[in-house]
């Protein structure tokens, strides 16, 4: 009976090796930085139905993950499903500093950094003065453009305006 508790000890406590080797394997392979997990909009984690909001700038949204490392700093994580390119899309980096300036908003804190995580590479994106003023530049745009009778173009990929929600409306689409 005794070594029956013993054998039955052991095995739990590989058991639980094993599932804790797992897990941090599966971490590993989000591209997360270490830290807990305080905002998801995947649904891996735990269910996180709330958007961020800047009420002031009348931004909403729902990064992939915010991380809080253990000096209280947050890392926004944005993930992407295809492989990188070279550098990180023009569009992805401003999401990141859109996703930068919610933590600030809702948290008080002032991330440093962001993350893209493609596929098959991640890329850490300082969160910088000029970054932070080329996003409310383009907010700025996109409100003016709100209120245009006709927004021009600003791209020349098929495949954009092909995955477009407005193409069957636009008369500028491409293809």
């Amino acid at each position: 009976m005794e070594l029956t508790g013993i054998l039955l000890g052991v095995v739990l406590f590989l058991l639980t090796i094993g599932v804790w080797l797992w897990s941090r394997e599966q971490r590993v392979q989000t591209g997360l930085p270490a830290g807990e997990v305080i905002y998801t909009d995947t649904n891996t984690w735990f269910h996180n139905p709330e958007s961020l909001v800047a009420r002031s700038l009348k931004l909403v949204g729902k990064p992939d993950y915010l991380i809080q490392e253990a000096d209280g700093s947050i890392i926004p994580v944005e993930i992407k499903s295809g492989n990188a390119p070279a550098e990180p899309h023009e569009g992805h980096v401003l999401q990141l500093a859109a996703y930068c300036v919610l933590v600030m908003e809702n948290y008080q804190v002032r991330p440093q950094y962001g993350i893209i995580q493609y596929k098959d590479t991640a890329f850490a994106v300082d969160f910088t003065p000029d970054m932070e003023e080329d996003l409310y530049d383009l907010l700025a745009e996109m409100r003016e453009t709100m209120f245009a009778d006709e927004a021009d173009r600003d791209h020349n990929d098929w495949q954009r305006c092909h995955r477009c929600g407005l193409r069957t409306a636009c008369a500028q689409r491409l293809g």
